[in-house]
């Protein structure tokens, strides 16, 4: 198994995580198309995904295709993708307003400016993540911190900050 199999089905567990699907959910929800050992063992870069496949289950996901791929890593590269920075949409909708507004405002412009409004999962990139810290007048890892107590990203996004020594 390569470094990319494993980085990639690290992407299709943590998207599949972030939808609050277990494989049998994915199973059940797309009535059988999508086999739970199927899924499973590309989660687990047992078995080669092709290309139509994986466009197939970005699709189901309700994602872009590009969020299913890791970044950083290049197909038989020893290199370990850097984390993704990946805000829960459903879980900020539970956030009082008066501490989300600025967020929920700048997810919103973002989904905008792609077109992408599956409104369950949006990936920020590092220099979001900056701005969103001046927003809130916080440096990038205290509002990393903030945002993970409010079950908006995961605590997965420590690396991806820490990665970037944001």
């Amino acid at each position: 198994m390569t470094d990319y199999a494993k980085a990639l089905g690290s992407r299709l567990r943590a998207i599949r995580t972030q939808q609050g699907l277990s494989l049998h959910g994915v199973e059940e929800k797309s009535r059988g198309r999508w086999k739970a050992v199927v899924v499973g063992s590309y989660e687990r870069g047992d078995r080669a995904v092709t290309v139509q496949r994986l466009a197939e289950l970005a699709e189901f996901y309700g994602v872009p295709i590009h969020e299913l791929l890791p970044q950083g890593v290049a197909p038989g590269s020893p290199t370990e993708a850097a984390p993704r920075i990946i805000i829960d949409l459903e879980q900020l909708s539970h956030v009082p307003a008066e501490q989300s507004a600025p967020l929920a405002r700048y997810a919103a412009t973002i989904q905008s400016q792609r077109g992408d409004y599956n409104g369950r999962v949006l990936s920020i990139r590092h220099e979001d993540l900056r701005s969103l810290a001046v927003i809130y007048d916080a440096s990038p890892g205290a509002l990393t911190e903030q945002l993970i107590s409010w079950g908006v990203l995961t605590p997965d996004a420590r690396r991806a900050v820490d990665a970037v020594g944001a």
